[in-house]
């Protein structure tokens, strides 16, 4: 199928970018023939795609690549780039293109040394490809040092490098190189454009699917998850008691206790099931196999240590985004308490919990709401800013109980 199946609801988008490989192609063309193009207005060589989680920004990010490097040959009798069956479009979608390079972190942040590595990467010229394509899917993790080592390449770009940049915003990227980017904005995908990629590509039963996908109000990855991971759906339940537990002083701080050491546990599983495979490999690596007892090589302790820093810092960036992801749950909750006081009229997201969203809702009134909204939206800028996670949530579950 053509890679533009992989997005949803993203119709203009698609039109956009189908435009720009059309284009891409032609000039690909035009200098293997020595001729010039004439229709390289809608390609550049810097994308920035923006838009809410779960929009598919790096999906739509690597569907374009794919289709810069299409090389089915039904394009000669005027096929699409981007067939989705070619070795340039399937290399690229699995992520092994010999041109394409898919940078993703696990870290909080992105350093200018990464960078630095990109940028003289984006300087090579394409081995088996048509272009040299280097994705960015957390453009917003960036370091300012790190912005500036890439605006330098942005803005003297080698003739055959594109650069796709991903952000939940244009803000959350430096102004120097979004200025110099195709701005292309996502749009969460409707809920029954959701629950139908999950029935049509994953096989979830409809029920279920629709299910995922309402509690989710259109995040992809997360209604997939929420639908096949029973675990995720016994998390979830367990986050959207909070607000009924936050009586009294003492059960805000057990309350905020336990979904610390919640998201905590979860960190602790990502290490032990990938810390020890990083740390043996590099010790084997370095020398310390068989015959010398288990002992590093002189001088190797700096290297083991950069390496323990870096587990360090993804148990860390691993705890925050389970704890935000809480904290978007329990947001999707009183938005559906609003909506009840209000008589909106809405559908109701968190439907599995109707009783306790009636409760609530009885027990308070709309401003009250909104005060627990903010509170919730306070924590999440609180854990942005490095304030430690428990004084976060503890914070929040005393606004929640104050409203």
């Amino acid at each position: 199928m053509p890679v533009w199946d992989d997005l949803v609801g993203q119709e203009r988008v698609q039109a956009q970018l189908a435009a720009a490989a059309r284009d891409a192609d032609a000039m690909v063309t035009a200098d293997a023939e020595g001729t010039e193009s004439a229709t390289a207005s809608k390609m550049t060589h810097a994308w920035l795609f923006t838009g809410p989680p779960g929009s598919g920004r790096s999906t739509a990010a690597r569907a374009f690549a794919a289709a810069l490097q299409c090389t089915s040959p039904d394009r000669a009798l005027g096929g699409e780039p981007g067939c989705g069956f070619c070795d340039g479009c399937h290399t690229t979608v699995v992520g092994t293109h010999a041109d394409v390079e898919i940078v993703r972190t696990d870290l909080l942040s992105i350093g200018v040394k990464d960078t630095r590595a990109l940028v003289r990467r984006a300087q090579l010229s394409p081995a088996v490809g048509r272009w040299q394509v280097i994705v960015l899917e957390d453009a917003d993790r960036l370091t300012e040092g790190a912005g500036n080592v890439l605006l330098k390449a942005v803005e003297e770009p080698a003739p055959r490098t594109v650069w796709l940049l991903c952000a939940p915003s244009p803000e959350d990227v430096l102004p120097t190189i979004r200025s110099r980017c195709r701005h292309l904005t996502l749009r969460t995908p409707s809920v029954a454009a959701v629950a139908d990629v999950l029935v049509r590509r994953d096989g979830i039963e409809p029920g279920a699917a629709a299910a995922a996908a309402r509690a989710t109000q259109g995040h992809i990855d997360r209604a997939r998850r929420l639908a096949t991971d029973e675990r995720a759906r016994s998390r979830r339940a367990a986050v959207l008691k909070l607000p009924l537990r936050v009586d009294d002083v003492g059960a805000c701080l057990k309350a905020a206790q336990e979904l610390v050491d919640a998201a905590a546990e979860d960190a602790k599983q990502v290490a032990e099931e990938v810390d020890v495979k990083e740390t043996e490999e590099l010790r084997a690596a370095m020398g310390a196999g068989a015959g010398t007892g288990g002992r590093m090589p002189r001088g190797t302790a700096g290297v083991m240590k950069d390496l323990e820093d870096r587990q360090k810092r993804r148990r860390t960036r691993t705890q925050r985004d389970t704890l935000d992801l809480a904290l978007t749950d329990l947001i999707g909750f009183y938005r559906d308490v609003l909506a009840l006081q209000l008589g909106s009229g809405l559908a109701i997201a968190n439907e599995e919990v109707r009783p306790d969203l009636d409760r609530v809702a009885r027990a308070s009134g709309p401003e009250r709401t909104l005060r627990r909204i903010e509170g919730i939206i306070a924590c999440r800028e609180a854990l942005d800013r490095n304030v430690s996670p428990l004084l976060a949530v503890e914070a929040m579950t005393m606004a929640l109980r104050a409203g």
